[in-house]
């Protein structure tokens, strides 16, 4: 190296200038002559971008993924706004739900009982699925405190008895003969030989009996109201003859419950004052659907990641059970989060219609077994592909999209554009540049800074919807509709 820097020294202007007026001439060259769709050499492509597609890309406007994030927000949470201010929202904003025949009312229902349960010190919950996005308690968790700030609530909502997949909410061990089966995953997971999975997707058998030791999450980033919890729920079904439960903690006295019908049983203990940690004890067989931290009256967001799904997998677990279960643990808002996994087998206009005929199955399903409760759709994300050496949107993913969103419509249930929510086609690249970046190096998933900025916008848009019904009580109907006409 030294050599080499010796012998620059030495070289006169003129020469250093021949020298690099050489280097580009044969790059220049190297560019006019390699084709389009580049060589490949020693198993490897090696192309030149075009002039033509080098000027294309200095010219197109990036998304400013600050400004996107503060034109979602607008004026929330600005009480006294006027109609005409919700009028723009429901119609411009991209943060905004669309709804079915752009009925303002079609939430009025959740909000209601949201508010009711504050008042009658009951819980109401919230069923969040969703692919990999949702991991960990991800965008559930902004919900959830937004939620629960707004109408009261605690805990972490409900979560497996048993699982591989950790929470940034909740600590889980257990002792004793436990058996987890999932509705989906991998070949590293077992299947049940039953459909009996339950809301969560997945069923935890139990064998004789086992210990289930549940802590509040002690992480820094956590939200405040899952930092404890003053209530223990058991969703059980198929039980032993007198299998029995109890829940062991420093503020309550160990009375076993004895569960003796074999159909599905929710039963619920509740503490004199918030806890941080408790114990399940449990005696006999039993299917386990479920185990929910709660606490005081409101709100509860339940967390389920489904990694790896498409969401079609719903319509192969038995109906009557998931109907029972909303109805015992009272499911007011149902929330599905899918599309992504389903892109890298998206090729033709074919795919996305099949998949709409698929997830229109899956829509019918959640409405016959949770009449009470309202649906929301989240369609994917923007992802980022490379092509042609750059980071791009990929194909077909606008047009998934919007076939998802006249999907959800269609069939009367609401759709939220988290795709247009991040700034629409290319964004996925500036989320991923962003400092903090808001995106993983996969120009998939969201980091958890990222993750949190897309719960807060969706948050958001619901409790902007509330703001709506709430003054929509002390306005004049007539006054409202003349004002809500686009």
């Amino acid at each position: 190296m030294r050599k080499f820097a010796g012998y620059f020294a030495k070289m006169k202007a003129w020469q250093v200038v021949i020298f690099l007026f050489g280097v580009f001439a044969l790059l220049g060259l190297g560019w006019v002559l390699t084709p389009a769709k580049g060589v490949t050499v020693a198993g490897k492509n090696l192309r030149f971008a075009s002039l033509e597609k080098m000027l294309q890309e200095a010219s197109e406007a990036k998304v400013d993924v600050d400004s996107v994030l503060n034109a979602v927000e607008g004026r929330f949470g600005v009480k006294g706004d006027t109609l005409a201010y919700y009028r723009d929202f429901f119609y411009e904003n991209p943060d905004r739900i669309y709804l079915p025949d752009n009925d303002y009312t079609y939430l009025d229902p959740v909000f209601k009982e949201f508010e009711n349960a504050r008042r009658e010190a009951r819980t109401v919950r919230v069923a969040h699925y969703g692919d990999s996005q949702i991991e960990m308690d991800r965008i559930s968790s902004e919900l959830r405190e937004a939620l629960q700030l707004r109408f009261g609530g605690r805990g972490t909502g409900m979560f497996p008895a048993l699982s591989n997949v950790p929470s940034a909410s909740i600590s889980r061990t257990s002792e004793g003969n436990l058996a987890h089966y999932t509705m989906y995953g991998d070949s590293t997971t077992s299947r049940a030989g039953h459909n009996r999975y339950g809301v969560m997707a997945q069923v935890v058998q139990l064998y004789g009996g086992a210990n289930i030791n549940l802590r509040a999450t002690k992480q820094k980033a956590a939200k405040d109201h899952c930092r404890s919890f003053s209530s223990v729920s058991l969703l059980v079904g198929k039980t032993s003859a007198k299998f029995s439960a109890k829940v062991l903690s420093d503020t309550l006295k160990p009375e076993p419950v004895v569960l003796d019908s074999a159909g599905v049983r929710y039963y619920r203990w509740t503490f004199p004052r918030n806890v941080q940690k408790a114990t399940l004890r449990l005696a006999g067989n039993a299917e386990i659907y479920g185990v929910t931290t709660d606490g005081g009256g409101g709100v509860a967001v339940d967390n389920i990641p489904l990694r790896g799904c498409s969401g079609t997998i719903f319509t192969r677990i038995s109906k009557e059970l998931m109907a029972n279960s909303y109805a015992l643990d009272d499911t007011r808002l149902i929330i599905l989060q899918f599309g992504g996994n389903y892109m890298p087998v998206t090729k033709s206009q074919k795919n996305i219609e099949q998949y709409q005929e698929r997830i229109a199955e899956q829509i019918r399903f959640f409405k016959e077994a949770a009449p009470q409760a309202r649906i929301i759709f989240i369609g994917p994300s923007d992802m980022g592909k490379s092509r042609g050496g750059r980071m791009l949107t990929w194909p077909l993913l606008p047009e998934m999209v919007d076939a998802l969103k006249q999907t959800a419509l269609s069939n009367g249930i609401a759709y939220w554009d988290l795709y247009r929510m991040m700034g629409g086609e290319n964004s996925m690249a500036q989320w991923v540049k962003h400092s903090p970046a808001y995106a993983g190096p996969d120009y998939i998933h969201f980091t958890p800074a990222g993750a949190n900025k897309v719960g807060e916008a969706f948050a958001r848009s619901i409790l902007t919807y509330y703001d709506f019904y709430d003054l929509r009580k002390t306005t004049p109907a007539s006054e409202v509709k003349a004002a809500m006409k686009k």
